[in-house]
C-alpha cells in the first residue's frame, strides 16, 4: 500500500518553487498510516495539519523505480 501511495503522490504532484528551490508537491488524500510510513522512511515531508506534502529527492527516486517496476511510462 505504501508503494502505491508514493507512486500516486508522485504521479499527481506539481512543481512548486520555494525560493531558489524547486520541489514536487502533492495533495494528501491518502491513508494517514501510509503517509506516516513514507514520512518515517524519508520519502516525503509535511506537517499533519497541512493539506499537501513535498516529495524529497529520495521519494522521487523511489517513485521512479516503482514506475519501472509497474511498467508505467514517466511523463513528468
Amino acid at each position: 500500500m505504501d508503494e502505491l501511495t508514493l507512486l500516486l503522490l508522485y504521479l499527481t504532484s506539481f512543481k512548486e518553487e520555494e525560493g531558489p528551490i524547486e520541489a514536487l508537491r502533492s495533495w494528501k488524500g491518502y491513508p494517514f498510516s501510509s503517509l506516516d510510513e513514507l514520512r518515517e522512511a524519508g520519502y516525503i515531508v509535511g506537517g499533519n495539519r497541512s493539506k499537501s506534502v513535498f516529495l524529497k529527492e529520495e521519494g522521487e527516486k523511489m517513485a521512479q523505480e516503482l514506475m519501472k517496476k509497474y511498467n508505467i511510462k514517466d511523463e513528468l
